[in-house]
């Protein structure tokens, strides 16, 4: 392997860390810029640069001799998002058009509307129904614009709801369980019988990864992760279930009513109440075109990978927060 340079922007977050480490066990060099590496820095192996992505600056100083920008950071809280998703991104292809380097973006679901539903390939119309969709579109839009220049490379890889080990600010670990404690009860969002897609993050880096250490055939790419589809709502519950050996653990209602209240008080309730429709409809994305560049899509055990979520989160009770210390499943 030739030596390749990354620089990961949320290498602290979920997506963005386990994207550093599996790049750096690829045996990339891995730059992670954060705005406190004393504080980020227990994930050994990457070389932590002070800086804020924020700061066109930073990002450009980091960048150098890169050959690829992870851009998986997003501001720290839900406010003002729509004021800083953009010029963070600015930031970045400002970057990777000094460097040379292509970006990586990790998509989501945001972007598409109810015309699109229910299967979504890289084709499908991105006409969003909610502000968060809608700035999702922008970034695209902002990407494919400079890559139309011939100057920026991009590759986009889309996937469901993030579960696993670090994967703090998801639905599973904010919606399903409560994370450090002995599960009670799990607490599902979703209509009974409706189908929802759920995607591992060790799955999601290995994929980006992948894709990424392959030869660009087009200069602004975009795949679809197929993850876990549930058909109909109940076949995480039923691996959480397994995992924790309680068959019987109850499934309660996911207080919508109550978020709804509160949101216009509390930012983070309004940005769940409006990706509601997710949960009201099935949405599933049709990996064909990522299993025909890659031969097979990789693919945790839905059990597997449910035990490593619930060990990471601290609700097995006698496990460390490390999958070695808990029985298998």
């Amino acid at each position: 392997m030739t030596h390749r340079t990354a620089l990961v922007l949320g290498a602290t977050g979920g997506i963005g860390g386990h994207v550093a480490r599996r790049l750096r066990n690829g045996g990339w060099t891995v730059r992670a810029l954060a705005r406190d590496p004393g504080k980020a820095g227990a994930q050994g192996g990457l070389e932590w640069i002070r800086g804020d992505a924020l700061s066109a600056s930073a990002v450009a100083h980091a960048a150098q001799g890169a050959s690829l920008i992870v851009h998986a950071v997003n501001p720290p809280t839900y406010r003002n998002w729509g004021k800083l998703v953009l010029p963070m991104l600015a930031n970045t292809i400002a970057a990777a058009r000094a460097s040379g380097a292509r970006i990586l973006l990790p998509g989501t679901v945001y972007n598409y509307g109810p015309d699109a539903f229910p299967l979504l390939d890289e084709s499908s119309p991105q006409t969003p129904l909610t502000r968060k969709g809608a700035i999702r579109v922008e970034m695209e839009r902002h990407l494919r614009m400079a890559s139309d220049k011939g100057d920026v490379r991009v590759l986009i890889v889309r996937a469901g709801d993030f579960f696993g080990p670090g994967a703090g600010n998801s639905w599973f670990s904010q919606g399903l369980v409560k994370p450090g404690r002995r599960l009670r009860s799990i607490t599902y969002p979703g209509k009974t019988g409706v189908g929802h897609q759920w995607a591992y993050l060790p799955d999601v880096a290995e994929t980006m990864v992948r894709l990424a250490g392959r030869e660009a055939r087009d200069a602004f790419a975009t795949f679809h992760m197929g993850g876990h589809w549930d058909e109909d709502g109940t076949r995480v519950l039923e691996a959480i279930r397994r995992v924790v050996g309680e068959p019987d653990l109850p499934v309660r209602r996911f207080p919508w009513l109550l978020m709804t209240a509160a949101s216009p008080f509390v930012p983070l309730f309004q940005e769940l109440v409006e990706m509601r429709y997710l949960w009201e409809t099935p949405v599933k994305l049709n990996n064909a075109r990522l299993t025909a560049e890659l031969g097979a899509e990789p693919h945790t055990p839905l059990d597997e990978a449910v035990r490593a979520t619930l060990v990471g989160l601290g609700c097995l009770p006698g496990c460390q927060r490390t999958a070695a210390t808990c029985p298998t499943v």
